[in-house]
């Protein structure tokens, strides 16, 4: 049986932008996303965090950095709401600035839907059940080309932001 997932941007959505988050310390939720996380898991929703980390291509931050931070998140909503996000997804790569092996044209960077695409493989995700909640246009381009319906981020509360688009 075909699940239903919501997939997240990570900053900016879930997290305040700061530029290259990596570090636990730097992390703060954007108002209602843990609220969030917590209602769409009750209700049965995947939910799965698909993210560029151009950090790592930029040698700002290692994998290692993006999987701790990652694991971090995990925890903090383990404690907060006893809930905790299906799967991380994330792109280390970037195409013209970086590192190698990291400074690569990939398809799994947004707006390419590689990321997604493994992901709804991997859980069996049902797309017309499905929704990516993102804040830039190359989040909408990468929902649009794997065939999940986009919702484009512009709130300042993430939970309120949901009850509008008819999600929650």
């Amino acid at each position: 049986m075909q699940k239903s997932a919501i997939f997240f941007d990570r900053d900016g959505v879930l997290n305040e932008d700061f530029g290259y988050v990596y570090r636990p310390i730097d992390f703060k939720w954007i108002p209602g996303a843990v609220e969030t996380i917590k209602h769409l898991k009750a209700i049965g929703y995947t939910i799965i965090v698909i993210t560029n980390q151009s950090g790592v291509a930029r040698g700002y931050f290692s994998e290692d950095d993006v999987n701790h931070l990652h694991h971090w998140i995990n925890n903090d909503l383990l404690q907060k709401q006893n809930v905790q996000i299906d799967s991380f997804y994330y792109c280390p790569h970037h195409p013209t600035v970086g590192i190698e092996p990291y400074l690569t044209k990939c398809e799994c960077r947004k707006p390419r839907p590689g990321l997604i695409l493994e992901a709804i493989s991997d859980y069996n995700i049902d797309r017309k059940k499905s929704y990516f909640i993102g804040d830039k246009d190359t989040d909408m381009e990468a929902a649009a080309a794997a065939g999940i319906r986009g919702y484009k981020f512009s709130s300042e509360c993430l939970y309120d932001f949901m009850m509008h688009q008819n999600i929650l």
